[in-house]
């Protein structure tokens, strides 16, 4: 966590304040999830597929961030991945565009 955090005030000091702030929640309802467990089985009897499902759907999200631009051009950008009280992941992600991105600066 100081690592991460000192990592985050690293990129601040060279690209600025983040621009964007997502919060990436799992959700046990997932299809994903819910096609591979065993009859009787609760998404909570399972972290490590929960766990794996939530891994490629963060990578995938990142990837449409950094490489497919949805959002826009981007410069930086870093996570952490915490656990919930009763045992669900999350990701907190800062975004840092390029001024070309900012649409909102340019009215």
């Amino acid at each position: 966590m100081v690592q991460n955090y000192q990592d985050v005030m690293a990129i601040c000091r060279w690209a600025g304040c983040p621009d964007a702030f997502i919060t990436f929640t799992c959700n046990p309802q997932w299809l994903e999830i819910k096609r591979v467990l065993p009859f009787g089985q609760q998404p909570q009897d399972r972290p490590d597929l929960v766990t794996r499902v939530f891994k490629i759907k963060l990578k995938e999200l990142i990837s449409d961030i950094h490489k497919n631009h949805i959002l826009g051009r981007t410069i930086a950008g870093i996570y952490v991945v915490e656990f919930q009280k009763r045992g669900l992941l999350h990701a907190h992600i800062l975004i840092f565009f390029t001024e070309e991105s900012h649409t909102w600066s340019r009215m």
